[in-house]
């Protein structure tokens, strides 16, 4: 997506100013507001405001009582001086009155209402410094809007450099992505709220004491924990003393009971959102598991994960990526330009000597590990002047050494010009501070640490990635800034908000509330914040409230950080002009690479050449024959056997006589025709090829500018060429450029101003050529490389008789090892080919096909095998066990017999290892090796003990790899590891700096905390020395009830011993545990609990660790991951490298794909009932009622359908009614679309489907009423909601990204789900029998397979999965050992918890997951791309399917060629195919269409494929590959195009000679004739009188044949020039020419003989025949007159010879 931005370069842009117009009119009474300090005093003055609004609050004033009158006195000055400023921009610009007034300008009525709110702020202090006012009342909440003041402080930055237009084109159009798929959230929330409502319903039932009475319930009357229950005893039973009680029926209120639920559709919807931000979720789900059946929890909450929170929330990251691509060009100048990375030379020996460099960074790696080793030694033990610290000391001279050295060679100015030397100035600065024994282990610890930075040069490789990720550093520091600044404003308008509600202490001071807020930012506990508030505030204001958090939680996590993302992946971009020249880089190095033989190929090669030879036999005794090599041999015997099948394939069919004389005559005459065909090929076509090419294109060229000559275009109106004709005259250009058109040709006869166009033409032409040869050389390279590898393969097969041997025992062509290639090679045939025309057929289970031809017959049993033994291996347990089940036993037999035929079969027909086509080629193979011995040797063994940690315990586990076979069997999922594995490069230096981030914070976590975390277990007691005995502990009962103690009452506890010692789950005394409790920070959980103890334990001040780290983990080390995954999936994909037209290309592609017919019926032709039925149901105001009524028949639904309530049945009822509605709906249609119409759309299927379901409910409903037929109601309500997706093109839109990406995605789904699978296993045989604990529970444990699966889906959410790991760890004595058998102890591993859930988690949660993301990202560019980045627009595709709705009456998908002409003259718009201009291209078209199937029938996707290509330029769009092959089919298609243009121009050329020659023959007959009658005439002249009356006796004497044939005849050819009456009789003919079959229609008034000269001479001189004919001519008009119809004889020939040349 970010690559079609690129091309979006702004050069010498106005500046567009969103700021305010602080250039004011001067005036003499009023200057100084336009002074350059009075702007940056008043925005000084804006921070002093927010600073003053975080500091009025009763806590504070409560805690520091002076700060009551210094915000006092601070908003006085501020009130003055914004006043002030008002009145004189008032002055200046006038109130109301003119176009520039105080009252138009939105800027100052924003700065006018923030004056407002500071009186109002002022005179409310006022009265509660009197106490008029009580502080904790509401009246504080109108100082909220004055945190928006922040806003000054920064618009003057709102300047960008385009124009005003374009930058509200684009933030209109990126809101209104925004709040599109903020429509597409709120669909899927409405959906499964609905969904939730009906499901479930209320969370009331839990287990409570058999003694509990209405109105009496209590913390000690639940269950320990706090458990629900199912009445009906489809979920949980209470165990014995317990009952099952609803307790909104005991007395429960709403509040007490939570907010969280599905009650209704608005807490459904509300407890949703809160699942979907993956935060809580999995206790709700433990909950309705309690409460209803099973399957129902994980189907509903499962299917909420995948679709909202991985797939539909991501699409956020999709739009402000896509909008960041777009706004992006106008912050470069601000931001700043990426620059060298390397610094400026210097002069000096010593600064240039790389020794020095690598002796400072010595130093600093052992600087780096002497912190790092530092530790907690006891409190007893002196810190002060230890052996780290001298080693600190002695570090940080050092270092002011190097400082003062590179000054000294320098000089400071040059020194200090760096900005590396000012980090270095600074660490020597802070670090000489730190040696102080007062500051020694302060807040200066930082500067030690940071030291580890410049360890980043050490590795070139990290140095540039570091730079193109930070760089340049405007860009993320303006971003940081933003969330600083957002963080801040949010933290004092909910600091307003909510420091007067009592019993809420999270907002009462600013550092609380900008602590909440931020940890609403992270989403790490941001439900309890919500809900604390939700409660304090009361039921009133609940939702109001929730609005407000769900509000910020949205746009800080899913748009904030998505921000983020966009900037990192735009830092990763690759700069335009580097693309191709990569493309060709790569193009060449894959051709290097296919070039060599792998190494275990090329170990052949070490040994002597041993060619295999063979004895002839049977010959005379006489003659020595010397051996032969067999290969030789066989290679002749071959060719001759392929040379005698080739030619009885060329051989027509004939008789089987025929057939046995052409097999033994092929045999002799194998070396003539041999040499004819070379011949043929070579001596012919390859010589004359390029001459074929340049008279092809000369003769195009010179019929194309006849007719630009001629004036064929004249007279017609002047319209915007289509795309089509455009990219057409483009290639024909670039082919006259390419194919001899000189610098000298094209300027003969020109003139001075045309020279400069054919210089810029001839630039072209030679940048076409290079880039032809550059194209040419690489193809020929990897031609040459693929030829090499191969005769290296054929000479180590014929100088090696081992080679290509499996196990050096089969021969090569055994008929064992042929048999066994067979057999693993055979493979269902998905491609279906016609035997006459060689055309694919399109069959109905086409999709089907295709998957059984995925794989081979072998590897199809094998992962059905496979599937068995996995699900085999779901039925262990640490008491279920293998060994001791027979059952489980056979299916361990059976994989390892079936692995051990397909092995046995792949060896034996591919080899073992030194052959080509080796099973253990590559990693794929040693895994299945491995997998086979680690099965066959735990199957031989089965030992009956294993204990824990030992090896049979780890051969078990190397067991649980047995689902990563089918990464092997599968092409598609070794693909998607290959895409994983390619990136791993940039995965491991985003993962070395965050592990240096990690080290950085650890180091100064030990220096600071180490041994400060400890303290006893009972809150009261503070020293150490006092921490003994025992105390009382309160155990949490539940985190969903709200319920008060009563009077006297205490909550359940019990009594445990007092113990001083660090927090459960972390530590800082040594760099090690300070890590690993860094890392759960930077997954953002336990963050919350680690703040909590820093603060309550050390102070305050030391909060700001956590939430520094955090910030830069989170918006920082966490979005690389993102982006780094995005970048390299967008590589390994090819698209990394694509330029902009490249990317715009294959978007296309992507979305000709989805493209699909319209299914609509055209309108009834009469305009009688049907045709108003057919307006009617197309009507937009139609469809939106009828969505309309869908979502009024959806909020029925809004409480759940109980049999048992009252409110069911006439609901029920209403939605019988809007069923009939529908069904009014689908025979309206169904009138106007008649039922064949109808029925060809899927969307109209659907909702005949649905219509129908909803008419056997109605009747299934009044016949039952029950519990089944109210299930089966809300079934087809929840069906049709379904249908408002197709009735809403945005939505449609989105749901299409999702689907397609769910459809893309489908592999990478099913590998996370094998590696979930593999980790499933591994956990049984880990964790399965560890105690409970803090998370470790009868819903959350490793005990069987399936719920550890459950267990992993969880922590892939991030769902606490550090306590999940630190309840796997617990060691004795807090647990039973057992050394003998795992299956009897109940304790932990700790190394293998860390090792197994720190990389679950990171393969997972970091690395898969983004895929997912990366994939949202590319499916939306499809759908949401602009116009100009568009080659066919949305319009252009909608045109097309209309037009092809019109020519496909059928409806199949499918026309015959015939009516692709028709089609493509009826297309308008950019596709639009003049045949004025363009007739060349349309015929070019038609017959790319013909070729194509053989004549065939095409498809929709065939031409709208065909259009695509021709739209674009192929030269910049295309890739190599693609580019070759589409170059060589166009100029195929326009030689063979040419070639029928000329056959069927030379057919006609012949048709129209026979014409004349049987014209001239009977010329001839009736010139003798004639003669013989002018003859007879002169000889015996007849008198006049005689004259006529025999004329006319003649013409009217009906016994005289031969009198009306000649007159027939004289009269159809022409009279003669004393025949005047004929000439004027045929005089209106003239100037009308016609043709008719091929022949003239001539006139009169030309004479035989001239006309018999005409026809033998063709193109003669008119002039010189009418001389040389008609010398003694007595009539002067005769010659003119035939002159000019010989012209336009002439005239209608070219004419005709033209059309025969472009001719439809």
């Amino acid at each position: 997506m970010l690559k079609r931005k690129q091309s979006s370069r702004v050069e010498a842009q106005p500046m567009t100013d969103f700021g305010p117009d602080e250039t004011l009119a001067d005036s003499a009474d009023i200057f100084w507001i336009n002074k350059p300090w009075v702007h940056s005093l008043l925005r000084a003055c804006a921070i002093i405001s927010v600073i003053s609004v975080c500091m009025n609050t009763p806590k504070t004033f409560e805690h520091y009582p002076p700060l009551q009158y210094v915000t006092f006195t601070l908003d006085t000055l501020l009130m003055f001086l914004y006043t002030a400023e008002m009145i004189a921009k008032m002055h200046i610009r006038g109130i109301i009155k003119g176009d520039n007034s105080y009252v138009k300008d939105r800027w100052c009525m924003f700065d006018g209402f923030m004056v407002f709110f500071i009186w109002v702020s002022l005179v409310l202090q006022v009265f509660e410094i009197a106490e008029l006012v009580d502080q904790m009342s509401p009246w504080g909440m109108l100082r909220i809007p004055r945190a928006l003041i922040m806003i000054r402080a920064f618009r003057i930055y709102f300047r960008f450099e385009l124009p005003r237009s374009r930058i509200t084109n684009i933030l209109k159009r990126s809101g209104e992505q925004i709040w599109s798929v903020s429509i597409f959230l709120l669909f899927f929330l409405l959906l499964y709220g609905i969904l939730g409502v009906q499901m479930f319903g209320t969370f009331n039932h839990h287990c409570v004491t058999n003694d509990t009475q209405k109105g009496n319930v209590s913390w000690n009357s639940l269950a320990i924990p706090d458990t629900h229950c199912s009445p009906d005893g489809e979920g949980y039973q209470c165990p014995h003393g317990f009952k099952c009680m609803d307790l909104e029926e005991l007395g429960l209120s709403r509040q007490e009971l939570g907010y969280s639920g599905f009650n209704e559709l608005g807490t459904s919807i509300f407890t949703v959102y809160e699942a979907a931000s993956q935060e809580g979720w999995v206790f709700l789900m433990y909950r309705a598991i309690d409460s209803f059946p099973r399957w129902r929890s994980y189907f509903y909450f499962i299917t909420l994960i995948f679709f909202l929170a991985w797939l539909v929330k991501n699409v956020f990251i999709a739009v402000i990526i896509e909008t960041f691509a777009e706004i992006r060009v106008q912050f470069q100048q601000m931001w700043g330009s990426r620059s060298s990375t390397t610094s400026t030379a210097t002069t000096q020996q010593l600064m240039r000597s790389s020794v020095f460099h690598m002796f400072i960074l010595s130093m600093v790696a052992v600087d780096v590990i002497v912190a790092a080793s530092n530790y907690y030694k006891g409190d007893n033990y002196r810190r002060h002047y230890d052996e780290f610290y001298l080693a600190e000391v002695a570090f940080t001279v050092l270092f002011d050494l190097e400082a003062l050295l590179k000054i000294w060679c320098l000089g400071f100015t040059g020194y200090i010009s760096s900005s590396l030397h000012k980090f270095e100035s600074l660490l020597v600065v802070g670090t000489t501070l730190h040696i102080y024994p007062d500051l020694y282990h302060s807040q200066f610890t930082y500067f030690q640490v940071l030291r580890v930075v410049r360890l980043i040069k050490i590795s070139p490789a990290l140095e540039d990635f570091v730079y193109k990720i930070f760089g340049p550093g405007k860009k993320l520091g303006s971003l940081v800034v933003f969330t600083a600044s957002l963080l801040i404003v949010m933290s004092a308008i909910s600091l307003q908000m909510f420091c007067f509600v009592e019993e809420l202490d999270r907002f009462t001071t600013f550092p609380r509330a900008f602590m909440s807020m931020f940890q609403i930012l992270t989403q790490e506990g941001w439900v309890d914040v919500m809900d604390q508030t939700l409660v304090a505030v009361g039921h009133m204001w609940a939702p109001v409230v929730a609005i407000y958090f769900i509000l910020y939680h949205l746009f800080a996590t899913l748009i904030l950080l998505s921000l983020f993302v966009a900037v990192i992946l735009d830092n990763l971009e690759l700069d335009e002009d580097l693309k191709k020249l990569k493309q060709l880089k790569q193009s060449e190095a894959n051709a290097d690479t296919k070039e060599k033989l792998p190494l275990r190929l090329r170990i052949f090669e070490k040994f002597p050449n041993r060619p295999q030879m063979v004895k002839i036999s049977k010959l005379p005794s006489d003659f020595t024959v010397p051996r032969i090599r067999e290969s030789f041999m066989k290679q002749f015997i071959d060719r001759q056997q392929q040379d005698t099948s080739c030619l009885f394939r060329r051989l027509p069919s004939a008789s089987s006589s025929s057939c046995d004389h052409s097999k033994r005559s092929a045999i002799e005459d194998n070396k003539y025709i041999d040499q004819k065909l070379r011949r043929s090929i070579f001596s012919i076509r390859a010589r004359n090829l390029l001459e074929k090419e340049t008279t092809i294109n000369k003769i195009l060229r010179a019929c194309t500018r006849q007719r630009m000559l001629s004036g064929s275009f004249e007279g017609q109106p002047a319209k915007e060429r289509s795309i089509l004709s455009v990219q057409h005259h483009i290639r024909q250009e670039r082919r006259s450029l390419r194919h001899g058109s000189t610098s000298q040709r094209i300027s003969r006869g020109k003139s001075l101003e045309t020279l400069t166009q054919d210089h810029s033409s001839t630039v072209r032409y030679r940048n076409a050529q290079r880039e032809d040869s550059e194209i040419k050389m690489i193809q020929e390279k990897k031609e040459q490389a693929e030829m090499k590898r191969k005769v290296q393969e054929e000479e180590l097969r014929e100088n090696h008789p081992y080679f290509d041997k499996p196990l050096f025992i089969v021969g090569r062509e055994h008929r064992f090892r042929n048999f066994c290639r067979m057999i693993v090679r055979a493979r269902f045939n998905a491609s279906k080919t016609d035997p006459i025309t060689g055309a694919v057929k399109n069959t109905k289970y086409h999709q089907l096909y295709d998957l059984l031809g995925l794989v081979t017959y072998l590897d199809w049993v094998m992962i059905i095998v496979t599937i068995c033994s996995c699900i085999s291996m779901m039925f262990e347990s640490p008491f279920t066990r293998i060994m001791q089940v027979p059952t489980l036993q056979i299916g361990e037999y059976v994989f390892v017999i079936f692995m051990s035929i397909e092995l046995n079969l792949k060896i034996m027909a591919d080899g073992l290892f030194f052959t080509p086509t080796a099973v253990i080629r590559d990693f794929g193979g040693v895994m299945d090796i491995f997998i086979y011995l680690v099965s066959l040797i735990f199957l031989c063994w089965l030992p009956p003990d294993i204990p824990p940690e030992s090896g049979a315990q780890l051969m078990m586990m190397l067991r649980c790899l047995r689902p990563l076979r089918i990464f092997k069997l599968v092409p598609q999922m070794r693909k998607v590891v290959r895409e994983v594995l390619k990136g791993f490069k940039e995965i491991f230096l985003v993962s070395i700096l965050l592990l240096t981030l990690m080290l950085v914070f650890a180091s100064f976590g030990v220096q600071l905390f180490a041994g400060k975390l400890a303290k006893c277990n009972d809150p009261h007691i503070l020293k150490r020395e006092d921490c003994y005995g025992i105390f009382r502990i309160n155990v949490s009962v539940s985190k969903n009830l709200n319920l008060k103690l009563k009077p006297g009452e205490k909550k359940p506890g019990f009594w445990v011993p007092r113990v001083w010692a660090n927090p459960r789950n972390f530590n800082f005394d040594n760099v090690g545990n300070a890590m690993l409790a860094l890392f759960e920070v930077l997954s953002l959980k336990g963050w919350v609990e680690v703040r909590d103890v820093i603060i309550h334990r050390v102070g305050p001040i030391h909060g700001i660790y956590i939430h520094v780290f955090v910030f830069l983990g989170c918006m920082i080390g966490l979005t690389l991951f993102v982006g780094v995954v995005i970048a390299n999936f967008n590589e390994n994909k090819g698209t990394a490298l694509l330029t902009v037209d490249q990317r715009r290309w294959e978007d296309l592609k992507s979305r000709l794909k989805i493209a699909q017919p319209l299914h609509l019926p055209p309108r009834p032709e009469n305009g009688g009932f049907r045709a108003k039925m057919y307006d009617i149901t197309q009507h937009p105001f139609f469809k939106r009622g009828i969505a309309v009524l869908v979502l009024a028949q959806s909020v029925l639904l809004s409480v759940k359908w109980d049999v048992d309530d009252q409110v069911t049945f006439p609901l029920a009822t209403m939605s019988v009614v809007f069923t009939f509605i529908f069904v009014l709906e689908v025979t309206m249609k169904l009138i106007a679309m008649s039922p064949a119409g109808y029925w060809q759309s899927r969307r109209n299927r659907y909702d005949l489907l649905v219509t129908s379901l909803g008419v056997i409910w109605i009747v299934l409903h009044f016949a039952l009423l029950n519990a089944y037929t109210y299930m089966m109601g809300t079934c087809v309500i929840v069906f049709r909601f379904f249908t408002i997706c197709g009735k809403h093109v945005t939505l449609k839109m989105l749901l299409l990204t999702v689907v397609v990406s769910m459809y893309k995605s489908f592999f990478i789904i099913v590998g996370m789900f094998l590696l979930l699978l593999c980790y499933a296993f591994a956990g049984v045989v880990l964790f399965g029998t560890v105690k409970y604990g803090e998370n470790i529970n009868r819903h959350a444990n490793f005990s069987t397979a399936g719920k550890a699966i459950t267990v992993l889906f969880r922590i892939v959410t991030g769902e606490d999965w550090n306590k999940i790991m630190h309840d796997c760890m617990v060691q004795p004595p807090f647990c039973t050992p057992d050394k003998h058998r795992y299956w009897e102890t109940d304790c932990g591993n700790y190394a293998g918890a860390l090792i197994y859930f720190c990389s679950f988690y990171v393969i997972i949660a970091y690395i898969m997951l983004n895929l997912l993301v990366a994939i949202i990202v590319e499916n939306f560019s499809l759908f949401y791309s602009t116009e100009e980045d568009q080659l066919l627009s949305y319009n252009d595709l909608r045109h097309f399917q209309i037009i092809w709705n019109m020519v496909d009456d059928k409806r199949e998908g499918v026309i015959p060629t015939s009516r692709v002409k028709f089609l493509l003259r009826l297309l308008r718009g950019r596709l639009e195919v003049d045949l004025d201009k363009d007739k060349l291209l349309f015929k070019h078209m038609c017959y790319e269409m013909e070729r194509l199937h053989s004549g065939g029938d095409v498809t929709f996707h065939d031409v709208l494929s065909m259009l695509s290509y021709r739209s674009v330029d192929i030269r910049k769009s295309l890739q190599l590959e693609e580019l070759l092959a589409r170059e060589q089919l166009e100029y195929t298609i326009e030689e063979e195009v040419a070639k029928q243009t000329i056959r069927m121009w030379l057919k006609k050329c012949l048709k129209r000679i026979r014409a004349k020659q049987q014209q001239e023959c009977s010329i001839i007959h009736s010139l003798r004739e004639s003669q013989q009658q002018e003859l007879s005439r002169f000889l015996n002249p007849p008198s006049i009188e005689t004259t006529v009356p025999s004329e006319d006796h003649n013409a009217n004497n009906p016994d005289n044949p031969s009198q009306p044939e000649m007159s027939g005849l004289q009269q159809l050819l022409s009279p003669t020039l004393s025949d005047r009456g004929g000439y004027r009789q045929d005089s209106s003919d003239l100037g009308r020419p016609q043709r008719k079959l091929g022949q003239w229609r001539l006139p009169a008034g030309c004479e035989f003989s001239f006309l018999c000269v005409c026809v033998m001479l063709g193109r003669t001189s008119v002039k010189s025949i009418v001389c040389k004919m008609n010398p003694v001519s007595d009539e002067a008009s005769s010659g003119s007159e035939v002159k000019k119809w010989w012209t336009r004889q002439l005239t209608v020939e070219s004419d005709e010879s033209g059309d025969d040349l472009i001719d439809i």
